[in-house]
């Protein structure tokens, strides 16, 4: 299975597995359920990924009873924007960035959290091939395509360990072309996260390049819940989060790359939380 299918597949089939509503729940209302995912600064597309994501949901609207079912799979904060607005979405699974600067806006509540093989977010790395220290990077150039949130950057992955002014930044769109920056010397540095990392033994060149300072690492992807979700419905799921994964389900889990998934809440969310501010 391709790495991007693979990474789209397990975001679907944990938004789909783990927030579907009863049957009971979905045919009283009706069946109205909307989800959304965001991930941003992932790998592939929105178009390739909406048809995996189309028939999970079709999938899911057949086991639980939903007679109107939709899911929409996001890169970018605001096209997600514009579908929570439109739809009105009952639950949604976020990379922790747009979590951060949407959690106030939309009154979002943590009910769990998944961690997905080949993602990305959960740790940042400055890496060089001239630099040995993040103090000799300093007024340098600076290539990533993870500071269109500079808030994020500067509160939650850096904690105060650097300033984006410290650096000539050269923003890039992909994450392949970050560490190419590098590569080609069109760049001194670069931020980058764990997934970009994994790949750079695959690329030419990429035994000349050091990691020069690394993050704490941070929490992963969330399962939220919207306010049109039911309090009562909330709760049921967050309880049976840790079991999913355990049951039938697991070699579906084990398939996708689904590393764990399990109930959580704001608690767990809190140390980014405070940083990020309010």
């Amino acid at each position: 299975m391709p790495r991007t299918f693979a990474v789209t597949l397990a975001l679907a089939a944990t938004a789909l597995a783990v927030l579907a509503p009863s049957p009971a729940r979905s045919e009283a209302q009706g069946g109205a359920v909307r989800i959304v995912v965001l991930k941003e600064h992932g790998v592939g597309s929105p178009v390739l990924a909406q048809p995996y994501l189309d028939r999970f949901v079709a999938f899911a609207a057949k086991e639980n009873g939903w007679a109107d079912a939709q899911g929409r799979y996001y890169t970018l904060r605001a096209a997600a924007e514009q579908f929570i607005a439109a739809e009105k979405p009952h639950y949604g699974i976020f990379s922790l960035a747009p979590f951060l600067a949407l959690r106030g806006r939309y009154k979002l509540e943590v009910i769990g959290q998944v961690a997905v093989k080949l993602v990305g977010g959960r740790q940042y790395y400055m890496i060089s091939k001239s630099a040995t220290s993040l103090a000799s990077c300093k007024g340098k150039t600076l290539a990533s395509d993870h500071v269109d949130d500079p808030r994020f950057v500067e509160r939650v992955v850096a904690d105060g360990a650097f300033r984006l002014a410290d650096y000539t930044l050269v923003q890039t769109q992909r994450p392949l072309q970050t560490t190419k920056k590098v590569l080609a010397d069109e760049a001194v540095c670069a931020l980058v996260d764990d997934a970009q990392v994994a790949e750079l033994p695959h690329l030419e060149g990429a035994d000349q390049v050091r990691t020069v300072w690394t993050s704490a690492e941070l929490p992963p992807m969330v399962v939220v819940a919207f306010p049109a979700a039911p309090a009562a419905e909330r709760k049921r799921f967050q309880g049976s989060l840790g079991t999913l994964c355990a049951s039938e389900a697991k070699g579906a889990c084990d398939e996708v790359g689904i590393v764990s998934l399990k109930a959580s809440d704001a608690a767990d969310y809190a140390a980014a939380i405070r940083a990020y501010g309010e």
